[in-house]
């Protein structure tokens, strides 16, 4: 039976939202609301990011027992050491390693060519899957990343050991039909897709993340990001309750 899983990302995107600052104890009082929710996944946040963080998603994973708990990680060995430890002693850990895939996001915020994005990519997320099973692999800037690439890079991480493959809206830029579409085209593309996870991960600053999941969703994404009241980065993201309402009353629509 086809499923689709609920990744909330509040204690991580939610908590760049303005005023949104929790501290670790905040944030693991939130953790359990989450789980008592029924979340299937909760990213606990970015351990490389600060030592506070760190203990935050260390003391979440270690407390969590049904729920998976999910620590981010850029495509560098460090982050991915970094998240790994952090993760130690869940019942459930998923590491979330990320990179730019745009053109922009590569040449002015990474300084990388292509080949060289291909590269990082495949190092870090294979030594995720070295030390933890469940790796799920993102492109962040996926909706304007050119479509050939994006599915060459997917495939990339999916090789090294990536059983969830997500795709990001991150500046809120995609309309939902070429969304649906990129996520068709990117599926059509890569071996083994039927055996993958893919995932969704959208903005709201054009109005559309919950449109943009739903979307995706209809298409054949089985992952929906999102947070509590749509919190998140700017605009803030896809809203829990919407997306999951919309999944329940209308599964006339959606099965």
């Amino acid at each position: 039976m086809e499923r689709v899983v609920i990744f909330d990302t509040t204690l991580r995107d939610g908590e760049q939202s303005p005023g949104a600052t929790m501290n670790r104890q905040e944030k693991l009082r939130l953790a359990r609301q989450l789980e008592r929710l029924g979340v299937d996944v909760m990213e606990a946040g970015f351990p490389a990011a600060s030592p506070g963080d760190f203990a935050a998603v260390s003391e979440i994973a270690r407390a969590a027992k049904n729920v998976s708990v999910a620590a981010l990680a850029r495509a560098v060995k460090s982050d991915v050491d970094c998240a790994c430890d952090a993760l130690a002693g869940a019942v459930s850990p998923r590491v979330h390693v990320f990179i730019a895939g745009s053109e922009l996001h590569m040449r002015e915020k990474l300084r990388k060519t292509p080949r060289e994005v291909l590269a990082m990519a495949e190092a870090a997320v294979s030594h995720a899957a070295s030390r933890i099973r469940d790796v799920e692999f993102s492109v962040e800037d996926a909706s304007r990343a050119d479509p050939a690439f994006l599915a060459e890079l997917l495939a990339v991480g999916a090789r090294a050991g990536a059983g969830t493959l997500n795709i990001a809206d991150t500046v809120g830029y995609a309309q939902p039909d070429e969304f649906a579409e990129l996520l068709r085209f990117v599926m059509a593309r890569i071996d083994g897709a039927e055996k993958l996870t893919f995932g969704v991960h959208c903005h709201n600053d054009l109005g559309l993340a919950v449109a943009n999941t739903l979307a995706a969703l209809r298409a054949g994404a089985r992952q929906a990001e999102v947070t509590l009241c749509g919190l998140g980065e700017r605009a803030g993201n896809a809203s829990l309750e919407e997306v999951v309402m919309a999944l329940k009353v209308r599964q006339d629509v959606y099965g």
